[in-house]
């Protein structure tokens, strides 16, 4: 059995099915493990979704939790639509990706999945959120919501992690920044190497971590090309 992270997958299905299905060639007993962000910015939002649907109903094992640009879904629907920062470009992106004219008439098996996805999980080895925690608690298990979706500063404490190591995303970071924190033994490393930003230089790369050799993996984004900004 093998365990994989992979993190902010921003709607690039076409990257993210290669990787599973060509790269890492996920098998049944394996378990991967998604850190947020399905959603916005790439071309296939429901894609990403559906092809995730797919894979649990075939009987792969797979851990999804949820990050802030799936929240904004959830946010959309609770709090209204002039709650949520998305640009009218993403905004209209996503209501036409789902078929949509409203975030509140997406299909309910979209937003229930949402609304089931953890915030964090916590293994022997591990602790998987979507952006960090408060290392200003003495225990930053107990990050509020907010900052465990989308916090970008944190200064990651061994003492305060234990025995684990902090597996995140959120945040895009160079291929190079990645690999740097896995060989230094980082208290925390964060997978997200921009894929979805495919016309900057520094990004557009998708990786993946055996969470158990702790060898990164990484192809570059398949979906281009589509409309983006640079990050």
């Amino acid at each position: 059995m093998a365990r994989y992270a992979i993190s902010d997958i921003h709607g690039c299905l076409i990257t993210f099915k290669t990787m599973v299905e060509e790269v890492i060639k996920l098998q049944l007993h394996d378990h991967l493990y998604l850190l947020g962000d399905y959603i916005n910015k790439g071309p296939n939002s429901k894609g990403v979704l559906d092809y995730i649907f797919s894979l649990q109903q075939k009987g792969y094992r797979l851990t999804c939790l949820r990050g802030n640009h799936d929240q904004l879904i959830l946010d959309a629907i609770d709090k209204g639509e002039h709650t949520v920062w998305l640009t009218p470009e993403d905004k209209q992106k996503n209501l036409e990706n789902f078929g949509v004219s409203q975030f509140k008439d997406i299909a309910p098996e979209y937003i229930s999945f949402i609304r089931s996805m953890p915030l964090m999980v916590l293994l022997d080895d591990y602790i998987l959120v979507h952006a960090g925690l408060d290392f200003t608690l003495t225990n930053p298990l107990l990050t509020n919501n907010h900052l465990l979706l989308n916090t970008k500063h944190m200064q990651p404490s061994l003492a305060k992690l234990g025995e684990r190591r902090l597996l995140h995303g959120h945040l895009p970071v160079p291929k190079a920044t990645i690999e740097n924190a896995i060989a230094r033994k980082r208290p925390a490393i964060n997978l997200d190497a921009g894929c979805v930003y495919y016309l900057n230089e520094e990004f557009g790369q998708l990786c993946a971590l055996n969470m158990d050799s702790l060898q990164l993996i990484n192809i570059d984004n398949l979906d281009k090309p589509y409309s983006i900004k640079h990050k």
